[in-house]
């Protein structure tokens, strides 16, 4: 009895983020993942639990920040509201990811409790 390999795991698809301004990083930034996470405007296919490798530019930070993300919700193409077709990554538990909460906050500062309409939920 043989056992054939399963499929195997696809690699991690890598995107690379340039957010240039404050207003763009507020509207792309999750604070409801304890973690924190990021909205990536795609037009590729993505299902919930992908693996996604993002290499992330904050704006005024010429550092590109490496995380290893999974897809925690999907916004498909033609969604209601007009809103952008893309995917919502949360960050991993780990320190490095801590870290850039923590820096996307700082940048963020009190708009972090404005009310303005986001990219995400």
């Amino acid at each position: 009895m043989s056992t054939a390999p399963g499929p195997a795991t696809p690699r991690p698809s890598v995107i690379q983020l340039a957010i240039k301004e404050k207003a763009a990083l507020y509207a792309a930034y999750i604070p409801l993942f304890a973690e924190g996470g990021m909205f990536i405007p795609t037009t590729r296919e993505y299902r919930l639990g992908d693996d996604v490798y993002v290499l992330l530019t904050l704006p005024e930070d010429p550092q590109r920040y490496p995380v290893a993300g999974k897809v925690a919700w999907v916004t498909p193409a033609r969604a209601s509201g007009n809103r952008t077709q893309g995917v919502g990554i949360r960050f991993p538990q780990d320190d490095k990811s801590r870290q850039l909460k923590l820096k996307i906050e700082e940048i963020l500062g009190a708009s972090l409790a404005s009310d303005r309409p986001t990219q995400t939920i």
